[in-house]
């Protein structure tokens, strides 16, 4: 479980797509990003738009500063990010056992992923339809809720004004 756990940390989410970058996808397959470019790019009509893109300036200063990356060291061009499909992809260019090997752990991930958002969907709908069936109850427990709540913030307050030492 180790493994999807790395492995989801490495996804992002671009352009409402969840990718992985060319960097991260080379780390896992122990080779070097550039040959994992030059691969893709030997390739390259495999691997259409919803498959893999480039990331926009704009994109890769936002990314390095959301992963912290060195100006001094790190990438110098705009990595690829690659979709669900185009990691799939992969496994047919980088034809290696590691890279099939991490090919089936990232396909394993977006599909956790994935039931994880179905499984979040599903709760927010029954909750709407005990709301809708309930609504007396619905807003009863609301109010206590926020009641709950307000008493909190109270009791968390420091007191105001002159204090005994």
């Amino acid at each position: 479980m180790q493994t999807l756990e790395i492995i989801h940390n490495k996804i992002h989410v671009i352009r409402d797509q969840k990718v992985m970058l060319d960097f991260d996808l080379a780390a896992l397959y122990e080779i070097e990003t550039r040959v994992l470019k030059q691969a893709v790019r030997r390739n390259i009509e495999r691997f259409p738009e919803d498959f893999m893109f480039i990331l926009t300036k704009e994109e890769h200063a936002n990314l390095r500063s959301q992963i912290v990356t060195s100006s001094y060291g790190g990438t110098r061009y705009a990595p690829f990010a690659f979709t669900e499909q185009g990691v799939a992809m992969l496994s047919s260019v980088l034809n290696s056992k590691k890279a099939i090997e991490v090919n089936i752990a990232i396909m394993r991930t977006f599909v956790v992923l994935r039931n994880s958002i179905l499984s979040l969907e599903e709760i927010s709908k029954r909750i709407s339809e005990v709301e809708k069936k309930f609504p007396d109850i619905y807003n009863a427990l609301n109010f206590l809720m926020e009641n709950n709540q307000e008493e909190t913030e109270q009791k968390q307050r420091s007191p105001i004004g002159f204090q005994k030492k």
